[in-house]
C-alpha cells in the first residue's frame, strides 16, 4: 500500500508543473502570447508592418526628382499625396439594404478599412428622398494604408480592366486633385465573385498638396500612374 501511494503522488503534482490542467495555471500560456508565441488575432484592420514600397520609393527617389525638375528649393514645396477617397453612390440604398451592406463589405476588403455610410443632407421629393436616408458609402485612406492601396491598384487592379488604354490626364480639378471612375468593382482581386450582389462602379479621388495641376501630374507620373498615351514609370 505504501508503494501505491508513492507512485500516485507524482500524478497529482503533474498538473501544477504544466500549468494547463487547472484554472489558475493559465498564466504560462498568457505569458507566451505576450512574448509573441501565441496565435492571438487582432480584428482591427491595420496596414502591413514597415514602410510600404510605394512610400519608400516616393521618399527616396520621387521627392528629389520633382524638386530638381521644377526647381523647388524648399522641400515643403514638393507635392505629396494627402489622402485617397473611394466613393460608391447607390440611389436605391434605402430600398435594398442588403446591397448597401455588400458594398460596405467590398470596400472593407479592398481597402482594409471599414467604410462609412453616406446619408442624404436634404429631402428631394422628386426622387423620393428624405434627409438622413443612406445613399452610398465611402472610405478615406491616409498614410501607409493609402500607399498600399495605390500600389495594389496600379500593379494588380488596373491590368484587369477590360480594353484598358490608360487613364485620362484631364481629370484634374485645377487645384492638384485627380478624380476618375471605374465601372466594375470586379477589377480588384480582393472581391469574391461568388459573393457579389450587384456590379457597380465607384469614384476614386487622389488629393495632393500640390497647388497646380502640372505638379500633381508629375507626382502621379513618377509614382507609376498609367496616363493615356504614355508609358508608365517603373517603380523600383
Amino acid at each position: 500500500m505504501a508503494e501505491t501511494k508513492d507512485k500516485a503522488a507524482p500524478k497529482d503534482k503533474a498538473p501544477k508543473k504544466g500549468g494547463g490542467g487547472s484554472p489558475g495555471g493559465g498564466g504560462g500560456g498568457r505569458d507566451k502570447k505576450e512574448k509573441g508565441g501565441g496565435t492571438a488575432v487582432d480584428h482591427a484592420p491595420k496596414a502591413r508592418e514597415g514602410t510600404p514600397r510605394l512610400q519608400a520609393y516616393f521618399d527616396g527617389t520621387v521627392r528629389a526628382k520633382i524638386a530638381k525638375e521644377f526647381g523647388l528649393a524648399n522641400p515643403h514645396q514638393v507635392p505629396r499625396l494627402e489622402k485617397v477617397v473611394l466613393n460608391v453612390g447607390m440611389g436605391d440604398a434605402s430600398k435594398n439594404p442588403k446591397q448597401l451592406d455588400a458594398v460596405i463589405e467590398e470596400l472593407g476588403a479592398i481597402t482594409g478599412q471599414k467604410a462609412t455610410v453616406t446619408r442624404a443632407k436634404k429631402a428631394i421629393a422628386n426622387f423620393g428622398l428624405r434627409a438622413g436616408m443612406p445613399v452610398g458609402a465611402f472610405v478615406t485612406l491616409r498614410g501607409a494604408r493609402m500607399y498600399e492601396f495605390l500600389d495594389r491598384f496600379i500593379t494588380l487592379a488596373i491590368p484587369r480592366i477590360r480594353d484598358f488604354r490608360g487613364l485620362s490626364n484631364r481629370s484634374f480639378d485645377g487645384r492638384g486633385n485627380y478624380t476618375f471612375g471605374i465601372k466594375e468593382q470586379m477589377i480588384f482581386p480582393e472581391v469574391d465573385y461568388d459573393r457579389v450582389e450587384k456590379i457597380h462602379g465607384m469614384d476614386i479621388t487622389l488629393v495632393t498638396t500640390a497647388a497646380r495641376d502640372d505638379l500633381a501630374m508629375a507626382l502621379l507620373r513618377e509614382l507609376g500612374w498609367p496616363f493615356r498615351g504614355e508609358t508608365p514609370q517603373r517603380v523600383a
